[in-house]
């Protein structure tokens, strides 16, 4: 637990040293103060509220017994079996199959599923995809990429917006370092992601495994997923990529040098970690 505060903490205070170097370089002093309490307004706000955010980026309703009883009912068995309190329940009416978690700690939680997924998966395989997401919250890993995922998006607009920062040294800018920071300053908040992701993906999985007791059909499940998720399109994740890597499979299209920097291990990899528990 103590590890992921350090984490969590260690990934607010890069956040904040970004949000510092960009407004620094396109607005100068000024802009670097104002760029700084953007910075810990955006952390403060993402603490918060950035679970709420998500899940109403992808249109998630609440369900309960009565409108999605397999979904609650494999959840509230394994959030018994792994001693935590019961996490709000959330369907997605997306035709691509996915599932993410989200939120601050175990006590305020949320798992989401789309109904794709619920159609292509079987009841086993099903089973051991929630428990990889409940893994996550387990592991209190949710807090950190669901920060990540909010403001990945704002050092983003941020790098835009940093141009209009005034202040009387704003005209010694060195325009050339102004473009490279609009360039650099986005890849610097995927890389974030990529450390924060690729390595926690493993680790639920592992989770997931052992919670579900049945690696074999969370390894099944994440090829049928990664199958399926190349060929339909999740609406919402396109218009927000900065939120891909909270999903069990990257819900983006995109192959060759772009899959170098997916936010996700690659699935045959984590399919053969998985195999290798279950002998």
């Amino acid at each position: 637990m103590l590890g992921n505060w350090f984490r969590t903490g260690l990934l607010m205070a890069a956040i904040m040293a970004l949000f510092g170097v960009v407004g620094a370089v396109l607005g100068g002093g000024q802009g670097m103060v104002v760029a700084l309490f953007l910075g810990l307004g955006m952390n403060l706000w993402a603490y918060w509220f950035s679970d709420s955010m998500v899940l109403k980026l992808y249109r998630a309703r609440e369900v309960d017994a009565s409108s999605a009883p397999q979904l609650v009912q494999i959840v509230s068995e394994l959030t018994q079996r792994a001693g935590l309190p019961m996490p709000r329940v959330y369907l997605i009416d997306e035709t691509q199959p996915n599932a993410f978690a989200t939120g601050r700690n175990p006590e305020h939680a949320a798992i989401a599923a789309t109904s794709g997924i619920l159609q292509l998966l079987s009841g086993r395989e099903l089973r051991a995809v929630l428990a990889h997401e409940l893994s996550h919250v387990k592991h209190r890993d949710i807090l950190t990429s669901t920060i990540t995922a909010s403001i990945a998006g704002a050092i983003s607009t941020l790098a835009h917006f940093g141009m209009f920062f005034g202040g009387r040294d704003s005209d010694q800018r060195n325009p050339v370092l102004a473009i490279l920071v609009l360039i650099l300053a986005p890849i610097a908040a995927m890389l974030i992601q990529l450390a924060i992701s690729r390595g926690r993906e493993y680790e639920a999985d592992r989770g997931g495994a052992e919670l579900s007791d049945d690696p074999r059909a969370l390894a099944d499940a994440l090829v049928k997923i990664d199958r399926y998720a190349k060929g339909l399109p999740l609406e919402a994740a396109e218009e927000h990529p900065a939120t891909a890597h909270l999903m069990i499979i990257n819900p983006l299209h995109g192959g060759g040098l772009s899959s170098l920097f997916s936010t996700h291990p690659p699935t045959e990899e984590r399919v053969a970690r998985l195999l290798a528990l279950a002998r």
